[in-house]
Order: structure tokens, then sequence, then C-alpha cells
């Protein structure tokens, strides 16, 4: 596969595309990939023009740390003035990690912090080193996680833990991560990027169109009655049925 690179204009990330797979990489190692409004613009026009081609897009960060979560520096400017619509433009930064068509994966290190862990939180899956530390730390800012990290969280871990999370900001380690459901493999931090990589191939390996159908069919779950599950599977069959024996005209 051909690699190339796509730059959607911000020096705080690099989005890399190689065939069916999309990397992208915050590199402000030296504050910890701290979060800024102008990272998320470039993430969101990214995932805006990310090829119809992609199927796998995992998500890095360099250094010793994943993301430290929002630059208080660089954000103080802007917070004063913030309105509802610059919100809904950072969320759709990360919104686009849940789009049907692909399958996204955070590969963390170190710190995720806040934003950092709103991020990790966006994928649909997380490989984690040993050393990692998760917490949601907006509240000692005075301020709340709106980063769509809240739905998440609740769905992976449940209303009284993702509760107790938020609200006293405490940090979760690696083993607990994996214990609580926040991630799905632990390893030694030397071993995380390959960890990645093998997830992505594993997904790779299988038919696009029936793991799209299977994202879907997990996605609205937990929201579903049995039945209203039952007849989503039974639509999501028909149309492989349909399509892996030449019916779909």
């Amino acid at each position: 596969m051909s690699s190339a690179s796509a730059d959607p204009g911000s020096g705080e990330a690099r989005f890399d595309l190689n065939g069916p797979v999309a990397t992208v990489t915050l590199c402000r190692p030296q504050v910890l990939n701290a979060q800024t409004p102008e990272l998320w613009g470039a993430l969101r026009e990214f995932g805006r023009s990310l090829p119809g081609d992609v199927r796998v897009v995992i998500v890095r960060g360099e250094g010793r740390a994943f993301s430290s979560g929002l630059d208080t520096t660089a954000a103080a400017k802007s917070l004063g003035g913030i309105r509802d619509e610059h919100i809904a433009g950072f969320q759709e930064a990360f919104a686009w990690l849940r789009r049907p068509s692909i399958v996204s994966i955070a590969a963390v290190q170190g710190h995720a912090i806040g934003a950092g862990f709103q991020l990790a939180l966006a994928c649909d899956l997380r490989v984690v080193a040993e050393d990692v530390s998760f917490s949601m730390a907006e509240i000692k800012l005075g301020l709340v996680p709106d980063l769509g990290g809240t739905k998440r969280l609740v769905e992976l871990v449940g209303y009284a833990r993702a509760l107790e999370l938020c609200v006293t900001a405490r940090r979760v380690p690696a083993a607990e991560a994996a214990q609580i459901g926040l991630a799905n493999v632990v390893v030694p931090r030397a071993e995380l990027d390959g960890a990645a990589d093998d997830l992505a191939a594993a997904v790779l390996a299988a038919p696009r169109d029936a793991v799209i159908e299977i994202k879907a069919l997990i996605a609205q779950a937990a929201g579903n009655t049995f039945a209203a599950q039952e007849a989503a599977e039974r639509a999501a069959q028909l149309r492989r049925v349909a399509d892996l024996f030449g019916q779909g005209e």
C-alpha cells in the first residue's frame, strides 16, 4: 500500500493515509499533546475530507502521553466568549470517529486527561499501555465534559461509575481500565503501536460491509428493546444475504 499525508492546516497533529488506514497523531509532545481549538478545527476538517475507502482510523499521541487535555493557556483567550455553536464545532472534531463506515482505534499511553480521555472515548476501541492514566478532569476547572465523553463513558462503565469518575476526577490506571471496560487490551508501552496495528489488521481482514452492519447493530443495541434489536438484525442479515448472493437488485 502506498502512503500519503493529508494536512488540513494544523501543525498540532499529523494526518497520514495508508490505503484503508488513516492515522491521526497528536504532535505536541512538549506539552503532553494538550489540545487547542485549532487542533479541534484540524481534526474536524480531516474527518470531513476522509476518503471513502478508509476503513480504520488509528489515533495516537507522540511522546510519553496520549493527551493531557485542554491547553488552558491557549484556550483562555476564547473561553469567555464561547457560544453554543463553538462547542458544537468542537464536538464535531471527535464525532466523526463514531462514523458507521469506519472502526476507530485509540492507542493510548501515559496521561489521557479531560479532553484526552474524551478523545480516547470517541474511538470505538482502545488499546492502552501499562502506564496509562485516565481521568475526566474537567471538574477541576469548574467545567463539564462536553466533547461527547459522557454518553460513551456511561455506555462503557455504567451510570454510577461514570458519575463517580466525572465528579471526582480520579485517575484510572491500566488494570482498572481493563476491568471496568475502558480498555480492550493492555500491553507494555513498547508494544502499544504494534498492538494497535494488529487490531487494525484484524478489522481489515473482515468483509467491510459486514463490519459496517455489525457496528450499526452494536451501536443501537443498548437503546433497543429485544424486539427492535431482533428486527434490526433481521434487516441487516437480509441485506448481507442479498449482497452475497447477488439479490441486491
